[in-house]
């Protein structure tokens, strides 16, 4: 193994709203049977990296249950493994964990105790597809000292995320966060690689400086002193950072190319599996363009839309471009039509909850309408 994997899955999305009050971002549903974070940690399997550190803190019980068992991802071996740390409090520190480069020094010891030369470092809450063998293959060719995955958004609104400026062999020249006149559309997709010696090496240089996070007080911090150049990636990305990209992402499934991309182009996509029964269509169901989970049982219309596991719809119902989650509840003669309704929601009869397009009705788990 030439890396160790870092996978951020602490944070909280503040554009997700009402969706992430009782999750964290990298544990949201995606495409009827995956989780966010099923994408990074199983490019990281893909990718011959058998050794995988996730880094959680907020709201983290329904995410330390889906990873409460490492063989779904072919993590479970001795050489290696999947590896999960929270905060925790000792003699030496009461902090909860103050950024994404206090996340890693505070379990600096999993990089001490590893022998691998590199670390891919990544977040959980982005859907995508990688070989990070490439990246590290493209680290090595270039001569940087850490690698910065990109892409060009051209001409889509690229300030909520962090914009680079590179020079002509790609080396990073500016970079700043979600800056309000970005210069360029290249943003950055939060996957870096860099020798594991230099990340401890940097890590305990700007920690005792009360320096907290990896982006702004070592990748922006050090631009010019250290070599780090960008590599472009152009396939499917799709980054978790607001309901409107979330609803998307979950539509995208819809388009058989994408769909096939992550379930049949091997190396397929893993996640946990659940032990329930195929979904029942019953005489008065009709699908058009959707996505069912196992064990719902569908008696009304559903079009264009994604449903989760064990979701129930009424005869007369009808279900349009819509996300319902596991364990809801749809009543007979209820119209839905541009929302998002989270897990364990009861919509009672003839209720008409009608969102639009590029506003999606949200509905908290939970509730009964």
């Amino acid at each position: 193994m030439r890396a160790v994997g870092i996978i951020l899955a602490g944070g909280n999305s503040e554009g997700l709203g009402k969706l992430t009050a009782s999750r964290a971002t990298s544990a949201m549903p995606i495409g009827s049977c995956f989780r966010a974070i099923d994408f990074p940690l199983s490019n990281m399997t893909n990718s011959g990296i058998k050794k995988v550190a996730v880094i959680t803190q907020y709201n983290s019980r329904s995410l330390h249950d889906h990873l409460s068992s490492a063989k779904w991802w072919d993590f479970g071996r001795k050489q290696g493994g999947l590896f999960v740390f929270t905060p925790y409090l000792s003699g030496e520190n009461s902090f909860w964990f103050r950024g994404t480069a206090d996340a890693i020094y505070q379990n600096i010891s999993f990089l001490r105790r590893s022998s691998e030369q590199y670390v891919i470092i990544t977040s959980g809450d982005c859907i995508y597809k990688m070989d990070y063998d490439k990246i590290l293959d493209a680290h090595e060719e270039s001569g940087a000292e850490i690698t910065v995955v990109c892409r060009d958004l051209k001409d889509k609104d690229v300030r909520q995320y962090g914009v680079m400026k590179m020079d002509a062999d790609n080396r990073v020249l500016e970079f700043e966060e979600k800056p309000v006149e970005p210069e360029t559309s290249i943003i950055s997709m939060g996957i870096y690689v860099l020798e594991r010696t230099l990340l401890m090496k940097m890590l305990e240089a700007v920690l005792p400086e009360a320096r907290y996070d990896f982006v702004k007080d070592i990748i922006i911090r050090y631009r010019k002193k250290l070599v780090i150049k960008g590599y472009q990636y152009d396939g499917y990305w799709r980054s978790l950072n607001s309901a409107k990209a979330y609803f998307d992402a979950n539509m995208d499934f819809l388009n058989r190319d994408i769909r096939d991309l992550f379930t049949k182009e091997y190396p397929y996509t893993l996640t946990k599996a659940k032990d329930e029964p195929p979904a029942k269509f019953n005489h008065s169901a009709q699908t058009k363009n959707a996505l069912i989970g196992s064990g719902s049982i569908i008696n009304g219309v559903v079009e264009n839309s994604v449903l989760f596991r064990k979701v129930t719809t009424g005869e007369g119902s009808v279900i349009k471009n819509s996300i319902i989650m596991d364990n809801a509840y749809i009543s007979p003669g209820c119209y839905i039509e541009n929302a998002i309704i989270d897990r364990e929601v009861t919509v009672s009869d003839g209720r008409q909850l009608i969102g639009e397009a590029d506003s999606p009705v949200i509905i908290n788990k939970g509730t009964v309408i």
